[in-house]
């Protein structure tokens, strides 16, 4: 199937033709990936034979699936000018993004609310866009509706049981800075989650 086709049934279909001519020109392996609760996307240097690899999950809105799309390639761009030398998300890997990220907003393709969160992210060099919680928030109110049970950890009530996907189950405990500490209830053990992991509620 026509690459194009295939990449508007992810995002705003006006964007899906610079994506793909990204695609060839890189020559990069791009793979619309299942949800993984820990990250949006991923970016691979070429590695062992293999050449550039992004994976993007195919459960993000269109908006997320592009601006996560945008995000990995600019780490391939950034990838291929500097090597190892620049930071993950350094200066290098900002002034691509801002600039990949251009065109799009040229396009006016992002709502007005999502634009305006993607310029403030952009103008802020600590955060990286996973973690940035004002354009994540930005982008979730663009998501199909989601049964009452599925939250994010932030909106869970404290001393709440919540379980993954996987079928873990936890109790969110307190917030330490910007996680919450919350306890694996089968084996006792704390992890920290980020407040905008998404998780299901259990009732006790």
């Amino acid at each position: 199937m026509d690459k194009v086709k295939v990449l508007e049934r992810y995002l705003p279909p006006a964007a899906a033709p610079l994506i793909a001519r990204w695609i060839d020109y890189f020559k990069c392996e791009f793979k619309i990936s299942r949800n993984r609760n820990s990250k949006f996307g991923d970016y691979r240097p070429p590695h062992a034979g293999k050449g550039h690899r992004i994976s993007v999950n195919y459960d993000l809105n269109a908006y997320a699936f592009l601006v996560t799309t945008v995000h990995e390639f600019a780490h391939l761009h950034t990838w291929n000018e500097h090597k190892h030398k620049a930071k993950p998300h350094g200066s290098e890997w900002k002034a691509n993004f801002k600039k990949m990220m251009q065109p799009f907003f040229e396009q006016e393709i992002f709502p007005a609310d999502v634009k305006h969160a993607i310029v403030r992210y952009l103008n802020n060099p600590a955060a990286s866009s996973c973690t940035d919680l004002h354009l994540y928030k930005s982008l979730r109110l663009y998501d199909a509706p989601k049964p009452e049970t599925h939250l994010t950890v932030e909106k869970v009530p404290m001393n709440t049981l919540f379980k993954l996907k996987n079928g873990r189950v936890f109790r969110k405990e307190e917030k330490l800075r910007k996680r919450y500490k919350c306890t694996e209830i089968k084996t006792r053990r704390i992890y920290l989650f980020s407040p905008i992991a998404e998780v299901e509620l259990v009732e006790e």
